[in-house]
């Protein structure tokens, strides 16, 4: 009992995505080396990109003598199997994290992906409208008088119920399933509709890179842009930059821009909001920026009216562009500040500003709820890595998670513009 409360302590705790990510990366690559094994998906809340997850649940296919499961609980980073058979293994890895494997024929590959994927409560709507029309929904297939008549493809399961394909971040049961059956759902934005970063460090203050480290990053990824916005001075753990260090930049952001024809990088700020809503640079400094990027670092336990009203002052300042990381929450760490979030997104809209969803996996702030809130305010957003490495700029792809389970298109997103109509878009 004693072994088991150790080693289980902390189970109910859920797991950031990117760590999961990372625990699951060298897995499924394991798994793929398998001999006859064909499909490997990791389905569940890891599937739907939620910021955290449970359980991972990953399903195969395989010829019949593929020895998938002898190789699952073989695998060197099993600490302890907890069940295991012809079709389905439980282990527990090193990291703690549970992890369910099943075998699943590729007649229902398409079922149990579906049913596994979840949302439960996605689940039951869709099992209720294949009854209605005289169909029984499991993770086995679709079925009419015992006879399947669907299952290889997920887009099969959908159709036996009349409704297109709905995307795994869709499937929530918060309107995706009336939305696909008035043919109404948003086309999501990828990764590949992103044209620039908007939030990004250097080691003139915190970051790990040079200026032209982090510009030729990304460069490498085809960017028309990226913003450089080192912290401003009142961060001083994160040796932020006092007026005269920010110019100095600005002059060599100038400088580098003179050399490059295929990039522009914009100069910027990321300014401490101070607890009165003034910004921590003077605006004389703010106005030879293409961007000021706001953010709350301190005081994060002033009441919901307070830091609402610190937050819509700060975008008062006619230089103020996009308010970063606007609850200031950690993942796991730190709850969101208190504020009116639908306040403060009428607010932004009305100056002209907009809010970030950032995509650091232990921030993923704003959350998916705020980011319809935002889509249903007319707000538009900024999807930045907050990037404080050249490999940073690579957690784009979780931003673009959060966006899509927020129902965001590529119309909604700033940095999905060109740069003309970017600079159009952040003049006040």
């Amino acid at each position: 009992i004693l072994h088991r409360l150790e080693h289980f302590s902390g189970a109910h705790a859920r797991t950031r995505l990117d760590d999961a990510e990372e625990t699951v990366k060298p897995l499924l690559a394991y798994l793929r080396a398998t001999k006859g094994i064909k499909d490997v998906t990791v389905a569940g809340s890891f599937r739907r990109r939620r910021e955290t997850v449970g359980d991972l649940d990953i399903l195969a296919t395989a010829s019949r003598d593929a020895p998938v499961m002898d190789r699952f609980i073989g695998y060197d980073q099993v600490a302890e199997v907890v069940s295991s058979g012809k079709t389905r293994a439980t282990v527990v890895l090193r990291s703690g994290l549970h992890v369910d494997l099943r075998v699943v024929p590729q007649a229902s590959y398409g079922a149990a992906l579906c049913y596994f994927t979840g949302s439960k409560a996605h689940n039951i709507a869709i099992r209720k409208i294949g009854a209605r029309k005289g169909c029984k929904i499991n993770e086995y297939g679709v079925f009419r008088h015992d006879k399947r008549i669907a299952g290889k493809t997920e887009k099969s399961v959908y159709r036996q119920v009349g409704l297109p394909y709905i995307e795994p971040e869709f499937r929530e049961n918060s309107g995706e399933i009336e939305a696909a059956g008035n043919n109404r759902l948003p086309g999501l934005v990828t990764v590949d509709d992103i044209r620039g970063d908007l939030h990004c460090h250097t080691r003139a203050s915190d970051g790990h890179n040079s200026l032209e480290e982090m510009v030729t990053a990304a460069r490498a990824k085809g960017y028309e842009y990226i913003a450089i916005t080192d912290h401003s001075k009142r961060l001083t753990v994160a040796h932020g930059l006092d007026e005269k260090k920010l110019l100095r930049e600005i002059r060599q952001i100038d400088r580098l821009n003179d050399k490059l024809d295929d990039i522009v990088v914009l100069k910027g700020i990321e300014v401490d909001i101070l607890e009165d809503g003034t910004l921590d640079i003077h605006d004389d400094i703010l106005r030879q920026l293409d961007l000021v990027v706001g953010a709350v670092h301190y005081k994060f336990n002033l009441t919901r009216r307070k830091q609402t009203e610190r937050i819509i002052r700060a975008m008062d300042n006619p230089y103020f562009n996009i308010l970063a990381h606007p609850t200031a929450r950690l993942i796991n760490e730190r709850a969101a500040c208190e504020m009116d979030m639908e306040k403060v997104m009428t607010a932004a809209r009305e100056r002209g500003c907009f809010l970030e969803v950032n995509a650091q996996p232990v921030r993923l702030d704003l959350t998916d709820s705020h980011c319809r809130l935002a889509k249903e305010t007319g707000l538009k957003v900024a999807i930045s890595t907050d990037a404080h490495s050249t490999k940073g700029l690579d957690n784009m792809r979780f931003g673009i998670g959060q966006a899509r389970r927020g129902w965001l298109e590529t119309a909604d997103i700033l940095n999905t513009r060109k740069l003309p109509e970017l600079r159009k878009l952040l003049e006040r």
